[in-house]
């Protein structure tokens, strides 16, 4: 049993449909938080594994990259809660995999828009309630790959810098306002979709780094982890609400790394 830190709470899950979103929504509603999901994929299973859960849980179908969807959105969880107390900013794509001298422009601008600019309009839109109530608790997913460059993943590395620098930056502006703003940045998890879709891809992108056959690239990346293991999506929702609790209350501007390793 866990504890009910949140009772009386609410969290907006970005990307609520997807595995971390969903897993760390189901964390978060545990420990007594109501959930509003945004997502632009079906919502309705996880909205059921919520509410199993005793809170009230809304879903929001809303393309994060456009703000003035994002805005509505929040104008409308705002109506139906009153107040938001945390956000888990967590929606985004992977992308292609490709070296950047043969990267698609229109997909580098489809990651960015989705990971970078979505990540920031959502940011934008719930940091002025929470401004407004004078207080909040905001978590954005980074990655390991905004923390050193990866391979074939042009887009992708620079949407969660991008996501890094905006929370250094979030959290010197919104600390005055009794709101706090870190960030989080997995490293290789799975099993599942995430995992088998970036070895097929790098198996598939013919390069130095990995190897043409995919068991052996899926070796290859196990073999870059200390703990030689890749994370579980289980591993995430953990520093989640850490973050979001009282037990981080002096904590803003960091970013947990969930890599395995230093």
């Amino acid at each position: 049993m866990k504890d009910k830190r949140f009772t009386g709470k609410l969290c907006i899950v970005t990307g609520g449909a997807g595995e971390i979103g969903l897993a760390t929504a189901l964390r978060l509603a545990e420990e007594g938080s109501d959930i509003a999901l945004i997502d632009v994929k079906d919502m309705k299973e996880a909205q059921r594994r919520i509410s199993e859960l005793h809170v009230t849980v809304r879903s929001y179908h809303c393309d994060v990259s456009d703000f003035r969807q994002v805005n509505g959105c929040i104008e409308a969880v705002t109506e139906d809660f009153h107040s938001i107390d945390m956000l888990f900013n967590n929606a985004g794509i992977q992308g292609e995999f490709s070296p950047i001298h043969t990267y698609s422009p229109d997909d580098f601008a489809k990651v960015i828009s989705i990971n970078l600019i979505g990540a920031f309009n959502v940011l934008r839109c719930v940091s002025e309630v929470m401004v407004a109530q004078h207080h909040g608790v905001i978590v954005n997913t980074a990655s390991m790959a905004g923390v050193g460059g990866p391979v074939n993943m042009a887009a992708y590395g620079a949407s969660k810098f991008g996501v890094i620098g905006l929370t250094q930056t979030a959290a010197k502006d919104l600390a005055p306002h009794n709101i706090r703003v870190n960030a989080i940045s997995p490293g290789y998890m799975g099993p599942g979709f995430m995992w088998d879709r970036q070895v097929d891809l790098q198996a598939a992108a013919n390069t130095q780094y990995y190897d043409g056959d995919r068991e052996k690239v899926a070796q290859q990346m196990i073999g870059e982890v200390p703990m030689r293991r890749y994370g579980a999506i289980d591993e995430i929702p953990g520093a989640v609400a850490f973050l979001m609790s009282e037990d981080s209350s002096y904590s803003t501007g960091i970013n947990i790394k969930l890599s395995g390793g230093i």
